[in-house]
């Protein structure tokens, strides 16, 4: 009997797997068998890989429906739908495409022409929307916390506007564009980088090293520039909100609609709002500023009968953002009973590009922005009027060996303040011309050489020149040199807000010369790829800048001001700094930077460290899916060496240098239903905050308008009963957020 059933359970089985099912083929690109690629079935544990001839089988398969998924580094994800019956073998062949978020995918910055980021002889760093995605962010201001050797820093404790430092160089020789016209500068350089709509941005590009012989003057340091999608990129709607446990709400949709057969039209609108009163540092004042802002964005893109390049685009930005004592209400504004600080800012874009319809690569593009700024820091009034106008044309011509580009612009800048250090409205027209030629000296080399020329009334005529060698070592090794030069005119007022907010008095103390800087860049990039799938990328640099005329605020001198002058000696950034890229077949990737970096100021024979810049920075960026579940798991961070801060001189207790700090993020992201992603997490995971080890951050924050402040007659503060510290009303001490330890949680609606 027992043998009997042993019998029938074996026929039984036998029967029940006689009835499993196999899926099998091979995974191809343009014919070429692709080995080592990952293959598995939506939502379960069956997958493999190929082998060395690219073919796969999946087995024991019960009958249904399944979506297979095919995905390797370089290549856009596979997906499809199949139905298998009983003991049923289906042959699946799956053909792969090449992916745009490969290493070799197409960069325009570097030398203001499309090629592939491999083939630049200027290295260029791209950053997709899928990185932004990770960390989710109210603004590419925030959002570039995580690229390694950039670094928002915020310039004020009370109104929270910053700048972007690269490479510890500060926020105004930072250029930054949008569709690579310079449009966000002067007074946009701190509310430039808010409100750009994410979903359509399609890749931020980021140069570390002066570009300024192709982009100008404000391009010393390096520059950003966002790149807004092409219609048939966009989807054709997508909505992203999210809420934080702080009370941040943000809103991003965007929308792609065809205007007849020639016109695409693509529209974008981002809303942010921030209106909870949070005071956890217990000073009376705001964590963190309020704000209220909407953008409003359109691109039209005509279609030409040759494919010819013609769009145009428009954006409207308009915040209300205040900070201050907690007991501060509108009525306030201005006064000096309650202290706060209040800006409004109104501002519009347009932006165009026409291709001529000639058999030679000439391109027209152009762009015109006007910015108007009404604010109050305390009881002092700051109203600020800029109007940028940019026209270029550029020539691109392939002769022999060489890759030669021409081109010819003009720049308008009006300027107007009610500040002492603007006398009458400043308008100038800065006409340009620049030339660049690349030559293949073989297959593996190639130099860059370029030249541009600038007329400024105020400073007569401006050379910039810059070189570069690229050694293309294979396909994939590749070393860079690149050197180059930077000239940039100083408008005070538009770049530091710390010499309107507060009580220190601000000094001009000579009429402020131009900055000149001359930097090297050595680059190398490595990709690996392994035979199990694992893919490797290396990507490091070695920088030297060495500025003269260099304008920086002193708060040494006298501690009740802050005195602007250009340096009589040198300022020197150096350093070096890495990104590894890792990729392991179970698609658990990794990317991980570092920066070394020395900025120091040299006057007098006397060298010093330049305030607010960090020595080390550190990112990461690690993230699994777990395919059976479709969630994935992102975990982001970053680490700051210390720095030095702005402290008010002998007897004032806060630290003279910044701790190490980091601030660390971890979101789970579930795509289980069709065109919806769910995500949330928390933010600042350790819960830090500036206030750790300090007495407080801004100082005497209890008497703000310096009311009970005692002077001797040379003006430098007494120590009294209730001034212990000599100290004044500051709250430029500040050198990272505010806010600890916050949830989040979103969701995302896509259509294509």
């Amino acid at each position: 009997m027992k043998r009997f059933l042993l019998i029938f359970t074996l026929l039984c089985s036998l029967a029940i797997w006689s009835q499993n099912s196999t899926v099998q083929g091979t995974v191809s690109e343009n014919g070429q068998s692709l080995p080592f690629i990952n293959v598995y079935l939506k939502g379960t544990q069956n997958g493999t890989a190929t082998d060395e001839d690219g073919n796969y089988s999946i087995t024991n398969l019960s009958p249904g429906n399944y979506v297979m998924i095919a995905s390797a580094i370089g290549y856009e994800p596979f997906r499809k739908s199949f139905l298998i019956g009983k003991g049923e073998s289906v042959k699946l062949d799956i053909e792969l495409t090449q992916s745009a978020e490969a290493l070799d995918e197409m960069v325009v910055t570097g030398t203001l022409k499309a090629v592939s980021r491999l083939e630049s002889a200027v290295p260029v760093e791209v950053y997709k929307p899928s990185f932004l995605k990770k960390n989710p962010t109210p603004s590419i201001f925030e959002a570039l916390q995580n690229v390694n050797g950039v670094r928002p820093q915020i310039n004020c404790n009370v109104c929270n506007t910053g700048d972007i430092h690269i490479n510890g160089l500060e926020g105004p020789y930072t250029l930054v564009l949008i569709d690579g016209m310079p449009i966000v500068s002067g007074l946009g350089t701190v509310y430039g980088l808010s409100g750009i709509p994410n979903s359509l941005i399609e890749q931020i590009e980021i140069v570390k090293g002066p570009a300024s012989t192709l982009y100008g003057s404000e391009a010393v340091g390096g520059l950003i520039n966002i790149i807004t999608k092409h219609a048939p990129n966009a989807p054709e709607f997508f909505a992203d909100a999210y809420l934080t446990g702080w009370g941040e709400y943000n809103l991003d949709v965007g929308s792609k609609i065809e205007v007849g057969k020639k016109t695409d039209l693509l529209l974008g609108v981002n809303y942010f709002n921030y209106d909870e009163i949070i005071d956890n540092n217990g000073d009376n004042f705001t964590d963190l500023t309020l704000q209220d802002r909407i953008s409003l964005f359109q691109k039209w893109n005509f279609k030409r009968d040759d494919a010819k390049v013609f769009s145009l685009a428009g954006r409207f930005f308009y915040e209300d953002r205040w900070g201050g004592e907690l007991q501060w209400t509108p009525e306030f504004r201005g006064g000096d009973e309650i202290y706060g600080e209040s800006i409004y800012t109104r501002r519009w874009e347009i932006l165009g590009k026409y291709q001529l319809p000639i058999d030679e690569k000439v391109l027209l593009s152009m762009s015109y922005n006007d910015h108007n700024q009404n604010s109050v820091y305390g009881d002092v009034t700051y109203l600020a009027d800029q109007r940028i106008g940019f026209g270029q044309m550029t020539w691109d011509k392939s002769v022999g060996n060489h890759d030669l580009l021409f081109g010819s612009a003009i720049r308008y800048n009006y300027y107007d303040d009610n500040t002492p250090a603007t006398q009458s409205a400043d308008e100038v027209w800065i006409p340009s011309l620049f030339v660049q030629d690349e030559l293949k000296l073989a297959k593996k080399h190639s130099i860059l050489g370029g030249i541009r020329y600038d007329y400024d009334q105020r400073h007569g005529n401006i050379f910039t020149p810059r070189a570069a060698y690229k050694w293309k070592i294979s396909d994939n090794d590749i070393f860079r040199v690149n050197a180059g030069t930077g000239f940039r005119v100083v408008n005070l007022f538009t770049e530091d807000h710390a010499a309107l907010t507060g009580s220190r008095d601000v000094i001009i103390a000579e009429e402020l010369k131009p900055e000149r800087s001359v930097n090297v860049n050595l680059n190398y990039l490595k990709k690996i790829y392994a035979d199990n799938g694992t893919f490797v990328g290396i990507d490091a640099s070695a920088f030297y800048t060495h500025f003269s005329n260099i304008i920086l605020p002193d708060y040494d001198t006298n501690p009740n001001q802050i005195i602007y002058d250009n340096l009589d000696g040198k300022s020197v950034s150096k350093g070096v700094s890495a990104n590894i890229d890792l990729v392991l077949p179970n698609g658990l990737k990794f990317l991980v930077g570092a920066t070394w970096q020395d900025v120091s100021n040299t006057e007098n024979g006397v060298t010093q460290r330049q305030i607010l810049t960090e020595s080390i920075t550190g990112t990461w960026n690690v993230s699994y899916t777990i395919r059976s579940l479709d969630l994935t798991l992102d975990y982001t961070g970053n680490l700051y060496g210390p720095m030095r801060l702005p402290t008010l001189g002998e007897l004032d207790p806060r630290q003279d240098f910044s701790p190490t700090w980091s601030i660390q993020n971890i979101q789970f992201t579930y795509k289980g239903l069709d065109k919806f992603e769910f995500y949330g997490g928390v933010k600042n995971l350790l819960d830090w905050t500036p206030n750790r080890g300090n007495p407080f951050i801004i100082a005497r924050a209890d008497d703000p308008f310096d009311q009970n402040v005692q002077f001797d007659p040379q003006g430098n503060v007494v120590a009294t009963a209730d001034n212990p510290f000599a100290l004044t009303f500051d709250p430029s001490y500040v050198y990272g957020p505010n806010q600890g330890i916050r949830g989040f949680f979103g969701l995302r609606y896509t259509v294509f």
